[in-house]
């Protein structure tokens, strides 16, 4: 079982340690930051999506256009454009780009940025027009006879798209949440499905509720994980723990931070708790301790009301490399990993923790197979 890298880029410098700097869309950020994982041997890079930042697709085709094999994970809301629309988008891309193009599904967390956008369904509702949604794309992804649609939220006649993406059967499809719904809809339609770095115990019921809505929903082959950290490293124990507490007292001096995709958070300081059940999980985690398992470190979850994935792997390179494999053991394919120094951090996890993992991972590949 390999293992897949994906880093995360915006359109400017800013984390929750970091107030933005230069203006919204910098196109030399972007470069640089693409490079970096390029360089650095990450698979893809996700770009994020709110209702305040850039169209992904169109950071994601400068990016490409900047990049010769990075892979570039789009976050995309179902519901603000027409499935058919958004399939023939990211198809076009996927061709443009030679089929470096993957879409994150993400059905809305936050009700306060899905209103900002005009969007008022309960999240209920979210997750039955995402389930809709995806199965109207794929046809048009992948017949080759016109078709008819006609459900809950879209009625679509005479479909037959010539726009279609040079991966097939298909473009990826990757999926986020932790709910029920989640679940129900990811399970079915996801190829990888993303969760939120959590104690390797939950993380392994979460793998089990996703893999028993797959089969529920009639699939032999499972969904891969990809599971999300905020690695902080240093060159001993003592350095990497050293820089861990500067970052929290740095989100904490910032009142929480405002590197949100979703910007600053009505809950922080004390308000209404978020929403979300993948932020409710990781305030739990946090509630039960500030250490997990290997080096999971959660105060940095509770500093920002987990807007975000937000825990962190503490510790050397070679430590957080060992809690990655740890993860890799209960079934994890794929590690989402970014820093709160965005651009410095994606440089010293291509040079010192990705090798790491893989070296380890190809390591034990032979002896997995011969068991």
């Amino acid at each position: 079982m390999g293992v897949e890298f994906v880093g995360m880029i915006g359109t400017q410098h800013v984390s929750e340690i970091h107030p933005a700097s230069g203006p919204p869309i910098d196109p030399d950020f972007v470069r640089r930051i693409v490079t970096a994982h390029d360089e650095g041997g990450f698979d893809k890079v996700l770009v994020g999506h709110s209702a305040s930042t850039a169209d992904g697709l169109q950071v994601a085709a400068f990016g490409a256009a900047h990049t010769e094999r990075l892979g570039y994970l789009v976050a995309h809301r179902p519901g603000f454009v027409a499935p058919t629309l958004a399939a023939r988008s990211f198809a076009t891309l996927d061709q443009f780009s030679g089929g470096r193009v993957a879409v994150h599904v993400i059905s809305g967390g936050s009700d306060a940025d899905q209103r900002r956008d005009g969007d008022h369904l309960d999240k209920a509702a979210r997750y039955r027009r995402t389930d809709e949604y995806l199965e109207v794309m794929t046809r048009t992804w992948t017949e080759h006879e016109p078709f008819d649609h006609r459900g809950e939220f879209y009625d679509v006649a005479d479909v037959h798209a010539t726009a279609r993406p040079l991966q097939q059967p298909r473009i990826p499809v990757y999926f986020g949440g932790s709910s029920a719904d989640a679940y129900r809809v990811g399970g079915r339609h996801a190829d990888v499905y993303a969760l939120w770095g959590e104690p390797l115990a939950e993380t392994a019921e979460q793998i089990a509720a996703v893999h028993a809505a797959a089969r529920a929903a009639g699939r032999t082959s499972m969904p891969r994980i990809s599971v999300s950290f905020r690695p902080i490293l240093g060159a001993t124990e003592e350095q990497a723990w050293e820089r861990a507490h500067d970052v929290l007292d740095r989100i904490t001096a910032a009142g929480g931070g405002a590197g949100s995709f979703t910007g600053r958070m009505s809950h922080r300081r004390g308000h209404q708790p978020p929403a979300n059940v993948g932020s409710q999980r990781l305030l739990a985690a946090a509630e039960r301790g500030e250490l997990h398992d290997r080096c999971l470190w959660t105060p940095t979850a509770a500093a920002t009301a987990a807007a975000g994935n937000s825990t962190a792997l503490v510790g050397t390179p070679e430590t957080v490399a060992a809690a990655l494999l740890d993860y890799h053991e209960i079934g994890v394919t794929t590690f989402l990993v970014r820093g709160y120094d965005p651009l410095d951090d994606a440089v010293a996890y291509g040079r010192d923790l990705l090798p790491l993992v893989h070296a380890e991972v190809a390591r034990r590949t032979p002896r997995e197979a011969s068991a």
